[in-house]
């Protein structure tokens, strides 16, 4: 009798993981494929430092996001290192410095890594609009997961989607300026935390 009974329990328990499995697929099948239009999508980013701040923007280079009615499946998003621009900076010259300096190998060594990319792995709706994402970032050559809170609105065959990330930029290797790196810096001290603020509009595929 208690072998037919944990046979049974097994049997139950190996239809509860074929639903859930079957369901997953069944939303990712669905789902359709929303194109990131480039012209108007625009990442914002900001960065600190103990004597002031920095802040731009960057393009994206290409990317698409797939979404059953509410529910998001998955997505890449793929920015492009090479459009690096400083809006705070007036004076041209120290303008072009910095930008000079954010794409050498004391930063984002741009030209041996071209692009960074986001793999959307997970998005749980919190309430409405709101969900959580989770994936993986991928920052000069560098992979590390990555959690952050967006808002997603489907509308006919567009999407729009704005959150913010704090990146943790010695994670990725970019050492210059930071403290987790290098001591007695004062106030040459570059934080390792900077936001990339997006937001992006998509077409249905």
């Amino acid at each position: 009798m208690s072998s037919k009974l944990t046979i049974m329990g097994s049997l139950k328990m190996s239809i509860v993981i074929l639903t859930v499995i079957l369901a997953g697929f069944s939303i990712k099948a669905n789902a359709a494929d929303y194109i990131v239009d480039k012209g108007v999508s625009i990442v914002k980013w900001e960065a600190k430092k103990v004597t002031g701040q920095h802040n731009g923007t960057i393009s994206f280079s290409n990317g698409s996001i797939s979404a059953n009615n509410a529910t998001i499946a998955g997505g890449t998003l793929v920015i492009d290192m090479k459009t690096i621009v400083d809006v705070d900076l007036t004076d041209a010259g120290y303008n072009k410095k910095l930008i000079g300096h954010l794409s050498s190998e004391d930063f984002f060594a741009v030209d041996k890594f071209p692009e960074a990319t986001l793999v959307v792995k997970k998005a749980v709706a919190v309430a409405g609009d709101d969900f959580k994402i989770s994936g993986d970032l991928t920052i000069k050559g560098v992979t590390n997961p990555i959690e952050f809170s967006a808002k997603v609105k489907l509308v006919g065959d567009k999407l729009n989607a704005e959150g913010v990330m704090t990146i943790n930029r010695a994670k990725f290797g970019v050492k210059y300026g930071s403290s987790s790196f290098f001591q007695g810096l004062g106030d040459k001290v570059i934080y390792d935390d900077f936001t990339l603020a997006f937001s992006i509009v998509a077409s249905k595929k």
